[in-house]
């Protein structure tokens, strides 16, 4: 237009920088480029829900972000350092995942958006390789794996932790960061959910509930605009219904590695949990249900603590005909206390049978309860099979001969099978739980490779003890009733017939072997009628 003055390319650019330098989502709305897996190199246009989460980084000084999958929160978080390093000096970017491989992404999303910035807004590169990158002006950053060691070299302005829900030792990170960033400097820590009890977990609940200074972002699929429910069911069947979950609906109770169904635990929370009638001790650790009913069976199953001070003593007692907890006990007690404990608790309860396990200390306390002369212990075959604990009484035969420990023996080969036992009782719902620290065990009881034990920092005490209650209350003490039964069945039908002798009786009984027969030393058989005549 004739008369307008052209405005110089110096003052353009220096009120773009200005724009840019005020705004990290005009920065890279208008000059960021990012790589499409179909599309190649494309300008990086912000959905709404990128523009409101980059607001908070810059404002806020601790973020976490629970995100679904696909969001693109990842090259957000890049474009942020990017950035940082770009209209400020000496800035210090730590990016943490959990291999070396996940963490260098994100310095490769920062080195393509600086390599195609314009010129004149593009800082000059003094080092770049594939973990780390530096500016002329100071800034850098560098991707690290997740070791204790990586935060706690230098200071940091901003510390970025990649899927931290993941990260096993994230609290010994987070709590070796501190030094670091204890200056003023910042930190994201984003990750889809990874269950319950972790570090990101309960450092979400934290900023939910204002008890730590973290600002909680949560970015749930929907909030995608290219994401509709015919996507969502799409995930689903690619993913199968509990990795969906996980991936995209931000669930912390759906997702994880737990042994139980998170599902059923909060099924077991709101419709069987409840207050004991009663707390003894000292610190009130002892709970009761229901007081000992003398025409009932109980069994009693405990796991003592390993010494190290980083888990306790615990005991389930349960009613073995109706499979229900009526008394538990977690705490930490000296080993000849636990056993002075339990025997009193075992002779309230009818003389409950009393399976305690042998590892370890575990064996001071059996002494205990031997010395004590309590004699309904349980007893394991040296070859971890399991012993009918009725025949152990009734039948002479010295135990050392028979090869019987004291106790119950967690192997390599039991492990296994009594968890499986208790998996099958909770998913099935046979078996009344009513203790709030139980469950909340079971919430972070989980799956660490192929081995199912307690997520690190808490510890399976109630857990444990559970398992070997249920295992043996379907194993020694099924068979002492089925033993019972048939004797009863047997002499109820004799008793109802006068002109048959006992092995005519036996004959019409059901039973598979007849007791009152004996082998002669000619290869035959003797009957022993006559005992009974």
């Amino acid at each position: 237009m004739a008369g307008q003055q052209k405005v110089p390319l110096r003052e353009i650019i220096k009120k773009e920088y200005t724009e840019c330098l005020k705004s990290p989502a005009y920065f890279m709305k208008n000059y960021c480029k990012i790589q499409h897996p179909t599309l190649g190199t494309i300008p990086f246009a912000l959905y709404d829900f990128q523009t409101k989460t980059l607001e908070s980084f810059r404002d806020e000084q601790f973020n976490i972000v629970l995100k679904a999958r696909q969001m693109g929160i990842s090259t957000l978080v890049s474009g942020y350092a990017l950035w940082l390093m770009t209209f400020f000096t000496d800035r210090s970017i730590l990016c943490i995942a959990i291999n070396q491989e996940t963490a260098k992404n994100i310095v490769t999303k920062v080195t393509h958006m600086s390599e195609n910035l314009p010129s004149w807004l593009r800082s000059e590169c003094t080092e770049k390789n594939k973990l780390s990158m530096r500016f002329k002006n100071g800034s850098s950053i560098r991707a690290a794996s997740s070791s204790v060691d990586a935060s706690r070299s230098t200071s940091l302005s901003l510390l970025i932790v990649d899927e931290c829900a993941f990260i096993t030792n994230m609290e010994d990170i987070w709590t070796a960061s501190q030094s670091t960033i204890t200056t003023g400097g910042r930190s994201i820590l984003l990750s889809t959910p990874n269950g319950i009890g972790n570090f990101f977990h309960k450092t979400w609940v934290g900023s939910m509930d204002g008890s730590n200074d973290f600002n909680p972002i949560k970015l749930h699929w929907n909030l995608h605009p290219d994401r509709d429910q015919e996507w969502r069911d799409l995930q689903t069947k690619l993913l199968g219904d509990k990795d969906a979950s996980q991936e995209c609906d931000c669930d912390f109770i759906s997702s994880g590695r737990s042994v139980i169904d998170a599902s059923l635990i909060e099924w077991y929370k709101e419709n069987m949990m409840k207050e004991p009638v009663e707390k003894r001790g000292a610190n009130k650790e002892y709970w009761i249900w229901e007081y000992p009913n003398h025409n009932k069976d109980y069994v009693i199953a405990a796991d003592v603590a390993r010494g190290d001070g980083r888990d306790k003593s615990a005991f389930h007692v349960f009613d073995v005909e109706n499979v229900r907890q009526v008394a538990e006990f977690k705490g930490e007690v000296e080993t000849k206390d636990f056993g002075n404990l339990l025997v009193a608790v075992a002779s309230e309860f009818n003389g409950a049978l009393l399976v305690v396990e042998n590892a370890n200390i575990g064996w001071a306390v059996l002494q205990q309860i031997i010395d004590k002369g309590y004699n309904n212990l349980y007893y394991t075959q040296r070859d971890f099979q399991y012993i009918d604990e009725f025949s152990q009484h009734t039948n002479k035969i010295n135990r050392m001969e028979k090869k019987q420990v004291p106790g119950f023996t967690t192997s390599i080969k039991t492990r296994p099978l009594i968890i499986s036992k208790m998996e099958s009782y909770i998913r099935e719902k046979e078996v009344e739980i009513f203790s709030e620290r139980t469950l909340d065990e079971m919430f972070t009881f989980i799956w660490q490779g192929q081995k199912a034990e307690a997520m690190q920092g808490y510890n399976d005490d109630l857990v444990m003890s559970l398992c070997i209650s249920l295992w043996v209350r379907d194993t020694a003490l099924r068979f002492k009733s089925e033993n019972v039964n048939s004797q009863k069945s047997l002499f109820d039908y004799m008793g109802s017939t006068t002109n048959m002798n006992v092995g005519e009786k036996f004959a019409n009984s059901g039973l598979k072997t007849n007791p009152y027969e004996m082998k002669n030393p000619h290869g035959g058989t003797e009957s022993l009628d006559w005992l009974l005549k």
